[in-house]
C-alpha cells in the first residue's frame, strides 16, 4: 500500500463514480479499477459496494475513508511544518548574552523576535564573554553576544554595535566635574574592573588603552560590570566601561566620555559550521534590528511609548540615573 492507492481510493469514495474519479485524478478508468481492487486484495475487505448503479462506500470502507482523510491532514500539516522550519520559522534557539544587554537592548530584540517568529522557541542563558564562547564551541548555546575581538576558526562573528567607552567615577571624585576625561588623569587612581578570566578581549583593551597613555592601571578590586558599578559609586575606584551601561541606574556614580573616543564593538557569535535555517532567520534578524540601536516598533508599542503620561514617567526616571555629558 502506498500513498497513491490512498488518493485513488478517497477519489473514488469522494465522487462516488470511477470514471469521474479517474477524470479527476487524469488517468483512465480501467487502471483506477484495479489500484483499488489491489488495494482491497491486500486489506482483505471489500471497501466499495459496487451492486447498485451508484458506487457507495461499504461499513469497512467508510471506517477507512475517514481514517485516510486524517492521514492525509497529518501529512499537509507535516509538510507545512517541515517547509517552515527549512526557512528557520519554527525551531529552537539558545542565546547567550552579556548582563549589560539586559538592560541595553536584547529584552527589546528577543520580545520583537517573538513576535515575528512566534513558533521559534528562545531560551536565554545570561553569561560572561568567555563562558559564551566556550560554550557555543561544545553547543551548549547556539548564538551568543560578546565583546571583539573573537579569534577563533571554529565560531563566526559580526559586528551588531559599536560602543564608545565610558569612564566611571563616583559622583564627588574631583574628576567628575570634566566633560571629558583624558585617561592619562587616571593613572594614579585606583580601578574595579571586570575579571580577565571571564572576558579577556574586554580586559586586554582596556589595558591596552592604559598603557598607550603611559600607566599600567592599578587594580584593586575584580568584579562583574553590574556590580562595578557599585563599588565606583561606594568609592572603591574608577572604571572603564562600555557606553550601555548608562542604562543601568546608580546613585553617586558619574560617567564621563573620554578624550579620543575610544570604542568597544559588540559581536554577535555563533559555531562556523551551523547551517541552522532557524539561526539564519535569528542573524537576518539581528543586522536588520540591530541591538540596543533603536527600539524595534513592536517594543515601543508594548512600552507605550509615545503616550503622554507614560512617555513623561519615562523621561523622569531617565533623569534620575548618571548623567554622560558630550
Amino acid at each position: 500500500m502506498d500513498l497513491r492507492h490512498l488518493r485513488y481510493f478517497t477519489a473514488v469514495a469522494e465522487e462516488r463514480h470511477f470514471g469521474r474519479a479517474a477524470q479527476r485524478l487524469g488517468i483512465a478508468q480501467p487502471p483506477l479499477s484495479r489500484q483499488i481492487q489491489d488495494l482491497e486484495s491486500e486489506l482483505g475487505f471489500s471497501l466499495f459496494d459496487r451492486s447498485r448503479r451508484r458506487v457507495e462506500l461499504t461499513p469497512a470502507g467508510a471506517v477507512f475513508l475517514a481514517h485516510v482523510r486524517r492521514v492525509f491532514d497529518a501529512l499537509d500539516l507535516a509538510v507545512h511544518e517541515a517547509r517552515r522550519a527549512s526557512v528557520g520559522e519554527t525551531g529552537r534557539l539558545v542565546v547567550g548574552y552579556l548582563s549589560s544587554l539586559a538592560y541595553s537592548g536584547i529584552t527589546e530584540l528577543v520580545r520583537a523576535f517573538r513576535t515575528d517568529f512566534p513558533s521559534v522557541e528562545l531560551a536565554l542563558r545570561e553569561m560572561p564573554p568567555q563562558e559564551q564562547i566556550d560554550a557555543l564551541k561544545d553547543g551548549r548555546i547556539d548564538v551568543g553576544f560578546v565583546r571583539a575581538p573573537l579569534d577563533d576558526a571554529r565560531l563566526a562573528s559580526e559586528c551588531v554595535r559599536r560602543e564608545p567607552l565610558l569612564v566611571a567615577l563616583p559622583a564627588d571624585h574631583p574628576l567628575a566635574g570634566r566633560k571629558r576625561i583624558p585617561l592619562e588623569l587616571l593613572s594614579r587612581e585606583p580601578f574595579v574592573v571586570f575579571p580577565r578570566q571571564r572576558g579577556s578581549a574586554f580586559f586586554d583593551l582596556v589595558m591596552g588603552l592604559c598603557r598607550a597613555a603611559g600607566f599600567s592601571p592599578r587594580i584593586v578590586q575584580e568584579a562583574l560590570h553590574l556590580d562595578i558599578l557599585s563599588l565606583v559609586a561606594a568609592g572603591f575606584g574608577v572604571s572603564i566601561l562600555p557606553e550601555s551601561i548608562k542604562n543601568i541606574r546608580r546613585r553617586g556614580l558619574a560617567l564621563r566620555p573620554i578624550v579620543g573616543a575610544p570604542s568597544t564593538d559588540l559581536l554577535v557569535a555563533w559555531r562556523a559550521d551551523d547551517a541552522s535555517p532557524t539561526l539564519g532567520q535569528f542573524l537576518s534578524f539581528v543586522r536588520r534590528m540591530g541591538v540596543g540601536k533603536s527600539k524595534p516598533r513592536a517594543a515601543r508599542r508594548a512600552q507605550g511609548e509615545g503616550d503622554g503620561d507614560r512617555g513623561a514617567q519615562a523621561r523622569g526616571a531617565e533623569a534620575a540615573g548618571p548623567r554622560v555629558e558630550e
